[in-house]
């Protein structure tokens, strides 16, 4: 989804019919392009690693997959705040991907927050907020 936007853009700025909207087009997609890419959110930690510190610390522990609106919702309404969770990309990490479909029956909704004994599936960004630490 991250290289696809930016070319998207390259071909609706073709079709532009001046230069500046060609421009401002293809900024358009580039922008949705990072937004919706792994360079939005903060460095994903295999689930693991992101299990044990959550319990070791008390953090929750997102669970997320690039391309995820409602992922990407969460992470922008955290803001600066995001990085006071771990965040397991369950695209990249299989387990990260099981500990999902336990929590939600056995299908890969996401984002999924878990911290300590429990699990909502796609909370309200103002109910995670609450729970990081200062």
């Amino acid at each position: 989804m991250a290289v696809l936007m930016p070319v998207v853009g390259v071909l609706v700025a073709v079709r532009a019919e001046t230069p500046a909207l060609a421009v401002v087009e293809f900024l358009v997609f580039t922008v949705l392009g990072v937004l919706f890419s792994p360079l939005a959110f903060p460095r994903s930690l295999p689930a693991a690693e992101a299990q044990e510190r959550g319990a070791r610390d008390g953090r929750p522990v997102v669970y997320w997959r690039p391309g995820c609106r409602y992922c990407l919702r969460l992470r922008l309404r955290l803001g600066r705040r995001a990085g006071r969770a771990y965040w397991v990309n369950i695209w990249r990490d299989p387990d990260g991907a099981a500990a999902v479909r336990a929590v939600t029956g056995g299908d890969e909704t996401v984002p999924t927050v878990v911290l300590r004994d429990e699990a909502v599936v796609n909370p309200e960004p103002g109910w995670l907020r609450e729970r990081l630490p200062s």
